[in-house]
């Protein structure tokens, strides 16, 4: 055994290794991103590991599937978000016992994501797909491991819903993965229509495989309560606690603020099927009884109607007291615990928080150089906020907020292009809708071939900047290179001519000029017309930068006048406005040179001797 300081995220890794785990597949989404990650390194060194970026999160849990369906250990990772794209093909996958591991990541609080807090439980109870909630990364380990073996016990897929906590919580983690890794035999594919054990279709097939299924969550309801992750301890008074995922570790750390306080206390690892025999013991010892939970009141809920079932007198605390939005803190449990038993506040928290400042929010903004930042500012200067502009999920979503306020709606992958097609149609207007290139890939294709079928009149923005950036800089099918090895790089602008759209063109957001013209030109075509912004993320760049040891250029303003005005309108970080007048901050500089676009004979170059023109020819 070796010791590991990991996150929570790296021990799910840990743990699949553990289990066996020969396939892998994500699509990179935070706060699950760090799994595909970890597993991309991983799979560089370990012979019998495959390990893959998907397209989107559908094709990731299925490709997982077929893994599966063919004897091999298989696991799939993503964000609650991309969990309801894969729900198509997941909830038949349920009936048709495919022994599977998918692991999800909410994120109570929105710390990463800004369409909605889900609450991923539900899909458990709709799909009726067992699931485990680690409250640490250990338990992120061992889990895992348990997932696997339930999964090929009872041929189901078994889902671990993780929060963001828990993804980034460090534990030292102790792991035997070396020597669990074997190679394996090439199983035969008995998964099959020509089968009469495998596949089968058909209204009465899928009938017989519903009764089966509730058959199995009958069986699991048992195998819930003897698990080991549904741990009672009991109590020396009538107060008791539910506790599921990171709470259990908050409520370990408020209980030492009760020294006399000892409540039974039921800690739920694995939350369906909820372990009802072990609810009903401590029910039964108890007349008040607290549920904590993120983020909807699941288990509140099934507890209040056990006791409404069992005639029983407990009263039951659970979001009237904890929040139901945003992400759970240990003073939310403290001060329920207040409350409940109308204890002393010891740590004079109730005055704190009145008194405590609260802090100032800063608005996220585009890195310096980053080549999002022209577009906006390219259309601002072009059609101000007159246009209608379709938002996407990715990092020019910032084009959204203050100070460029540029994107009507925001609502998920893809979305950009149809919600703007709708617009385009009810209102016989052109509609200009922006996208990322690894968005376009993953749900913007069906989208662009649906405004081409129907005949939309639409200016779509890819805005391409080589990866997945917002999420770490994975690979995409428009990268040149898989998880693994270099691949074959498939161009947005062939994707769009093959889709016969009107119009296609490519544009560097770092030429302003030729930037300035593609908009227009596109803009003028009546029809599909596709702008393909090519710049790679400036982090990258950096990076690259870095490796080679080439420092890259830095500008500076060498004169003061009215035109440098025009440089508010960029609203680069890099750029400061002094008592002096304007300055340039060559420790934010990133040397991409818009601005001396903008106001040129302002502006130059300011290192370029230091470089020896190495910057400018890498």
């Amino acid at each position: 055994m070796t010791k590991h300081l990991v996150f929570g995220n790296q021990a799910v890794v840990l743990g699949a290794l553990e289990a066996g785990v020969e396939f892998a597949f994500s699509y990179p989404g935070t706060p699950a991103s760090e799994i595909g990650d970890t597993f991309s390194k991983m799979a560089k060194s370990i012979p019998n590991l495959y390990f893959e970026y998907s397209s989107n999160e559908k094709v990731a849990l299925e490709g997982a599937a077929g893994a599966a369906f063919s004897g091999k250990k298989a696991i799939v990772s993503m964000k609650h978000y991309g969990l309801n794209v894969s729900l198509d093909a997941l909830l038949p996958l349920v009936y048709l016992e495919c022994p599977l591991v998918v692991v999800a990541s909410d994120d109570p609080g929105c710390s990463s994501s800004v369409q909605t807090e889900q609450d991923s439980r539900w899909l458990s109870y709709l799909g009726k797909i067992p699931t485990f909630e680690p409250s640490s990364p250990k338990q992120a380990k061992e889990m895992t491991k348990a997932a696997f073996d339930l999964a090929f016990k009872h041929k189901i897929p078994v889902f671990i819903r993780l929060t963001t906590r828990v993804c980034y919580s460090q534990e030292v983690v102790e792991s035997d993965y070396q020597k669990k890794i074997k190679l394996r035999r090439k199983p035969p594919f008995k998964f099959s229509l020509k089968n009469p054990n495998g596949f089968a279709i058909g209204s009465k097939q899928t009938i017989k495989l519903h009764q089966k299924l509730l058959g199995k969550i009958e069986k699991l309801k048992k195998q819930s309560n003897a698990s080991c992750f549904n741990e009672l301890f009991p109590g020396k008074n009538k107060l008791g606690i539910i506790v599921s995922g990171i709470g259990y570790i908050y409520l370990k750390e408020v209980l030492r603020e009760f020294k006399r306080l000892n409540p039974w206390i039921l800690k739920i690892g694995q939350s369906y099927p909820l372990p009802e025999e072990k609810i009903k013991r401590l029910l039964a010892k108890v007349d008040r009884v607290l549920v904590i939970e993120q983020i909807d009141p699941i288990i509140e809920a099934r507890v209040k109607q056990i006791i409404s079932e069992r005639n029983l007198r407990v009263k039951v605390y659970g979001k009237d007291v904890l929040p139901q939005i945003g992400q759970l803190k240990p003073e939310h449990i403290y001060l329920a615990l207040l409350e409940i038993t109308k204890a002393k506040d010891v740590l004079g928290l109730k005055k704190q928080l009145k008194d405590n400042l609260k802090v100032v929010p800063r608005t996220p903004y585009f890195c310096p150089g980053c080549p999002h930042r022209p577009v906006f500012y390219a259309l601002k200067e072009i059609f101000g906020r007159k246009k209608i502009y379709g938002g996407d999920i990715g990092c020019y979503l910032l084009g959204a907020l203050p100070p460029f306020l540029m994107e009507d709606f925001v609502i998920c992958m893809g979305a950009s292009i149809g919600v703007s097609h709708g617009i385009s149609k009810a209102g016989n207007r052109k509609t200009i809708a922006l996208i990322g290139d690894s968005t376009f890939f993953h749900a913007g294709m069906p989208s662009l071939a649906n405004l081409v079928f129907n005949q939309s009149n639409i200016l779509v923005i890819v805005l391409d900047n080589y990866y997945t950036a917002m999420t770490g800089h994975q690979p995409n099918p428009g990268t040149g290179e898989n998880a693994l090895r270099k691949s074959k790089e498939i161009a947005i602008e062939d994707v769009a001519r093959a889709l016969k759209v009107d119009w296609v063109k490519t544009v560097s957001p770092y030429n302003l000029k030729e930037l300035f013209q593609g908009i227009k030109q596109g803009y003028k075509v009546k029809g599909v017309s596709v702008l393909v912004v090519k710049g790679e993320c400036r982090l990258a760049t950096f990076k690259r930068a870095r490796k080679l040891g080439v420092e890259l250029p830095k500008f500076k303003i060498i004169k003061q006048g009215k035109k440098l005005k025009k440089l508010d309108k960029l609203h680069c970080p890099a750029i400061e406005k002094k008592k002096t007048g304007y300055e340039i901050n060559p420790g934010l500089c990133s040397g991409c040179g818009v601005c001396q676009q903008i106001v040129p004979g302002y502006i130059v170059l300011s290192n370029l001797e230091k470089n020896n023109g190495k910057a400018k020819e890498k």
